[in-house]
């Protein structure tokens, strides 16, 4: 996942809830599968640093193992210890299941948006109007696409 342009950088210093006060939303680009079928590559998400989490919410973490490495999981629930996040694709790997549970000050934000931007094969009428039904939606456990969410 990286952040768009023109946005501040985490630091150390500045662990998100320091950020928080500061610039409490922000907008970053989803990289990779790990949560499809809720997002996909080159999502834009609006993220919320500060927000109280809850299970079943999308949420921003730093990587337990690489800090320097923001991720996007979805918070299945609260654990001795943090929180036990799952990617919503179950091929894709790299959530709790590797790295157990995330402490919560390494839980940085929370999704409350997801915009998908129109891709060069969406030219046509009926492509553009399927873009612009779906092209921004919140991100909530309600509106859970994924069904290994729903199974547990």
């Amino acid at each position: 996942m990286r952040e768009v342009p023109e946005v501040p950088e985490l630091t150390d210093e500045q662990p998100g809830r320091g950020l928080a006060a500061r610039v409490p939303f922000q907008v970053v680009e989803v990289t990779g599968p790990s949560m499809v079928p809720t997002l996909h590559h080159g999502d834009w998400l609006l993220v919320q640093y500060g927000a109280p989490v809850r299970p079943g919410d999308v949420v921003i973490l730093r990587h337990p193992f690489q800090q320097d490495l923001l991720v996007v999981k979805r918070a299945v629930e609260r654990r001795t210890g943090g929180w036990w996040v799952l990617g919503d694709n179950r091929f894709a790997g790299g959530d709790s299941t590797d790295y157990g549970t995330v402490p919560e000050e390494l839980v940085l934000a929370r999704v409350r948006a997801r915009y998908r931007p129109l891709t060069k094969g969406q030219r046509s009428l009926r492509g553009v109007a399927g873009w612009a039904v779906s092209a921004l939606r919140p991100v909530s456990a309600a509106r859970s696409v994924s069904r290994r969410f729903r199974a547990r």
